[in-house]
């Protein structure tokens, strides 16, 4: 027998398959298998630095299945175990137009209530656990960016790395390599018995952010620069995109997508021949970040009348001397292609919101002419050290990416790429506050906006906090845009406006999507870590 190191994780599910990820202590056969359902399929594990992780893809499931299972390794049970926990169900989605999906991002963990805050996860997980019948689950967990901090490190983690390497061996107090990465992650799955059989029950989809590998990610050309002079980078980074890929990324796909992933196919045959594939996965890792064009994080999946696009807006980012884009060209043609109409929703997942309060967008727009020069040599160096300073990097400070999605955006919600939906909605997180933003620019026959739900566990405090509740006031977007102006930034294609929020809490959302209807719902945890609902809003 192989115990379980870190998993089950229920991962992507359709109509009629369900994927189930696990990592395992050694090489083994995984199995899972519900007896009275007639659910038995297995797979091989593959070893990649010395870690070992299998995805059992089961088919031929009914729509809207509830299958409680069990995980077998090497024939003998590892899971569910004597936790007192309910049995984790295999949840498949059901064949009407209704869809629930959950979403936030932003999670310390681990760490006490006193520094983060209850865990709106953990308290989302408790409410399915004890509610009974009477509690609606979600049909899919969408975890939308730095769903582990490698650059804020827990005493836990601090404790793990001091038995690796001396305290002052760069890169200090961070993540270091693919296995500082492995202990994040279980830190943060399997830390909280409550989030780990959330996990194992509820569908669940994740896009990366900054800290998932680094405060300010791709944030510039310049920031690329500093990075890979570091002698340590290269580590750092081909340990964080290697793990995000199997941690992640893998449960992100199709089973007919793993199928045909050929780093996936290499990874299994380098691990039977060799019996260890690490090598394959940093050389894949590390030209997925000098050659963006190379590898896809985005993905796409219909079910019933929704459309969810997720995309990533961190490694794929074109940062060049003379260009940049959040998405390169090759990227931004992909999500071209998947902004259609013809259903009755269009979610768009991005890890950075979309629209944001508007002294923000406009300081950011500001921000990145004067860093391209706008204003002189002395002006651009000037904005190179306020963005990296500031955090100036959403897509705002983007500027042709920005205008490029919502030429999308007016297209689809004009009906000019087939019926136009009744709701186009964002869904971010990463600013840590909460709000609702709706599009108001005319003509559009969808409803359009920007809701986003952040931190699930990372609250802002003082004059974070202060800073942004003033930015998000209406008034103060006068100046920044006075400011734009003056470095020749058009006006902005669409126009929007903030309508719910702001909420400064650890929070998750739901969104819920039946016939043409859209509609969400903000909770934060509070009592003890009970759920309680922050705020709520019709969208369509």
């Amino acid at each position: 027998m192989s115990a379980l190191v870190l998993g089950p994780h229920l991962r992507h599910v359709s109509h009629h398959t369900a994927t189930i990820w696990v990592e395992t202590e050694r090489p083994c056969e995984v199995r899972v298998i519900s007896e009275e359902h007639g659910v038995d399929a297995s797979a091989r594990t593959f070893t990649v630095h010395g870690h070992h992780y299998a995805l059992v893809e089961i088919d031929g499931l009914a729509p809207g299945s509830r299958i409680p299972y069990k995980v077998l390794t090497d024939g003998e049970t590892v899971w569910p175990e004597d936790d007192g926990f309910p049995p984790s169900q295999i949840r498949t989605l059901k064949d009407d137009d209704g869809l629930r999906i959950s979403f936030g991002s932003c999670r310390r963990s681990p760490g006490t209530v006193e520094e983060f805050g209850y865990d709106a996860l953990a308290a989302f997980a408790e409410r399915l656990r004890t509610g009974g019948d009477t509690v609606a689950w979600p049909d899919i967990l969408l975890m939308v960016g730095d769903q582990v901090y490698a650059d804020e490190l827990s005493d836990e983690m601090r404790a793990f790395i001091g038995g690796r390497r001396g305290p002052d061996e760069p890169p200090a107090d961070e993540a270091a390599d693919y296995e500082d990465y492995t202990h994040l992650y279980k830190l943060a799955w399997h830390g909280d018995p409550a989030v780990r059989w959330l996990l194992s029950t509820v569908p669940t989809f994740t896009i990366f952010d900054d800290h998932d590998i680094r405060d300010d990610w791709n944030t510039s050309y310049a920031w690329r620069q500093e990075m890979w002079a570091q002698p340590w980078w290269k580590d750092r980074i081909t340990g964080g995109i290697g793990s995000y890929w199997i941690y992640q990324h893998l449960g992100n796909l199709s089973p007919q997508e793993r199928a045909s992933n050929s780093i996936f196919e290499a990874l299994r045959k380098a691990s039977d021949a060799t019996g260890d594939a690490g090598a394959v996965l940093d050389e894949f890792a590390e030209k997925a970040d000098k050659e963006p064009a190379s590898t896809r994080w985005s993905y796409a999946h219909d079910w019933g009348g929704t459309r969810l696009i997720v995309v990533d807006s961190r490694c794929s980012r074109l940062l060049t001397e003379d260009r940049r884009g959040m998405l390169d060209d090759e990227e931004f043609e992909w999500l071209d292609g998947q902004c259609q109409g013809g259903m009755d929703h269009l979610l768009i997942a991005s890890s950075l919101p979309y629209l944001l309060p508007m002294a923000i967008h406009h300081a950011e727009s500001w921000n990145e002419a004067l860093a391209g020069g706008a204003w002189g040599k002395r002006g651009a160096g000037l904005g190179e050290k306020i963005r990296q300073a500031a955090d100036l990097e959403h897509w705002a400070a983007f500027e042709r990416s920005f205008r490029d999605v919502a030429a999308d955006i007016v297209a689809v919600g004009r009906g000019e790429r087939g019926p136009a939906p009744a709701s186009i909605s964002f869904l971010s997180g990463d600013i840590h506050y909460s709000y609702l933003a709706r599009v108001t620019t005319p003509a559009l026959q969808s409803k359009v906006s920007q809701i986003v739900c952040s931190p699930l566990r990372n609250p802002l405090m003082g004059r974070f906090k202060w800073a942004n509740r003033v930015a998000y006031s209406r008034a103060s977007g006068g100046p920044f845009r006075l400011l734009a102006k003056l470095a020749k930034v058009p006006v902005p294609p669409i126009r929007w406006r903030m309508t719910e929020g702001p909420w400064f809490h650890n929070a998750i959302a739901t969104v819920e999507l039946s016939g043409l209807d859209c509609n969400v719902r903000w909770e934060t945890p509070h009592d003890g870590g009970r759920l309680a609902e922050m705020g709520r809003a019709r969208v369509t």
